[in-house]
């Protein structure tokens, strides 16, 4: 009798170290896949800001892209991982109620030097940290890519890879550490909740970007001298539209990476969970983005017909549900989307009567409507659970009205700073004569359009 009960014990441990493997494989596979559809986002920018720019400036806005992309993953690499697992708590290094934060962890996951390394190369017995970092570099780079359209056609190309570094590399990972981690304090203390990151990332890249454009200055003849602006349309409308569905399609990839799936190197089991883990599905997902994407629209065709602001309207439409769509039933995420929709262009106007030219948007889309769906969240979901385990803190208005101060700050403070000393140092904006020329006819060894722009045909009489 013992002999079968110790053999089928075997079984049973057998069985479930199987299981193991099987959810850590899938867990693995699943992360992998959602970085191809993340890197369309950075395809999507790269369309978008190309046609968003005049022809002399078509290849320069795409060279900042192509650039920032390759800079911000080796910054997260040696860097922004490290702050990420270093200081959810503080500045303290100390280990946070999870015990999944501080210097004894971060040291062991991230800075490839030392023995450390084994984390962040090939290793065979625990390759989900790699897979998992992966998603985590293509939130970072999706923040400069975030920055880079609202101070394309004037800003010096060194002088932005700076800036993309240290909003890739630091300005958001601090953020995501402090609310966007089951030890994060402003988790664990305010019950802030920003599942798919409305606040963290695009909020703090939008209000790094304003920080920069307040230094950075307006493109020659945007404004007039007694205030009123001009508009400097792109040259490529629907290659710019293109590029922003193509924004949409990448972000069911970001979405993805947001929940946290369940495998053997994980301690809360094989289930899906947000990063603070609270349980959600992808069915959820698929029910909210849909409805989000449809509302925007929907709002912004009401209040422009206008297919550039009807495609801004889509993203500002995800992002206005972004942090509550795993709690939000479908009805709700249309009608949030909707007067996100709504309120975009007016909101934008504002922003030019302050004498700000943010050349797409961004700062509205990215950073206004952010604010707005972090803050909603606090409205509709008070009193959800903000993490895992008794005695956790719930979800509140207050809550969601600290995070937001939080990241504006993080991100308005450390972009304008980094952009006055590139200023100061002569490395932020190009000079008047090459911005008048043209930054293609002065910094790109190419041409977008070698054969010349076609005319238009003439209307017909």
């Amino acid at each position: 009798m013992e002999e079968q009960l110790a053999e089928l014990a075997a079984q049973v441990a057998a069985m479930e170290a199987k299981g193991n493997m099987t959810n850590t494989m899938f867990a693995e596979a699943y992360y992998y896949l959602t970085i191809p559809l993340m890197i369309i986002i950075h395809a999507g920018f790269l369309a978008y800001e190309m046609g968003a720019s005049r022809a002399k400036n078509a290849l320069s806005s795409g060279v900042k892209n192509i650039l920032a992309f390759a800079f911000v993953i080796p910054a997260f690499y040696f860097f922004g991982w490290w702050v990420y697992w270093a200081f959810p708590t503080g500045f303290t290094l100390s280990e946070g109620p999870n015990g999944i934060s501080g210097a004894g962890y971060a040291g062991s996951i991230a800075l490839a030097w030392g023995e450390s390394s084994a984390y962040m190369g090939p290793n065979t017995e625990d390759q989900i940290d790699g897979v998992f970092w992966g998603a985590f570099t293509l939130f970072a780079a999706t923040t400069a890519s975030i920055m880079s359209g609202a101070v394309i056609e004037r800003i010096q190309t060194v002088g932005f890879v700076i800036l993309a570094i240290i909003l890739g590399g630091f300005s958001w990972t601090l953020a995501a550490a402090w609310g966007w981690h089951a030890d994060g304090w402003m988790v664990t203390q305010w019950g802030l909740h920003d599942f798919g990151a409305a606040g963290l990332v695009h909020a703090v890249a939008a209000f790094f970007a304003l920080g920069v454009l307040i230094n950075l200055g307006p493109r020659i003849g945007k404004f007039n001298a007694d205030g009123s602006a001009n508009d400097l349309p792109g040259h490529n409308m629907p290659f710019t539209a293109t590029g922003l569905m193509l924004i949409i399609v990448g972000f069911w990839g970001f979405l993805m990476a947001c929940l946290v799936v369940g495998g053997e190197a994980w301690s809360w089991g094989a289930n899906y969970t947000t990063i603070y883990g609270t349980p959600t599905n992808l069915g959820a997902l698929a029910f909210n983005i849909l409805m989000s994407v449809a509302g925007g629209i929907i709002g912004a065709w009401v209040m422009t017909r206008d297919p550039f602001w009807m495609m801004s309207g889509a993203l500002a439409g995800i992002i206005s549900c972004a942090s509550g769509l795993d709690i939000y039933y479908p009805a709700l995420a249309f009608i949030i989307a909707f007067s996100a929709g709504v309120l975009l262009k007016p909101a934008a106007g504002v922003l030019e009567r302050m004498g700000i030219d943010d050349a797409v948007g961004a700062v509205t889309v990215h950073g206004t409507i952010g604010i707005y769906g972090v803050l909603l969240l606090g409205v509709f979901a008070s009193g959800y659970p903000a993490g895992l385990g008794e005695g956790a803190a719930t979800v509140s208005f207050m809550g969601q009205l600290v995070g937001s101060v939080v990241f504006v700050a993080i991100g308005l403070v450390t972009g304008y700073v980094s952009s006055l000393v590139l200023k100061m140092a002569g490395m932020l904006r190009v000079p008047e004569a090459a911005e008048i020329a043209g930054l293609d006819t002065v910094k790109v060894p190419a041409q977008a359009y070698p054969e010349g722009i076609p005319a238009s045909a003439p209307a017909a009489q």
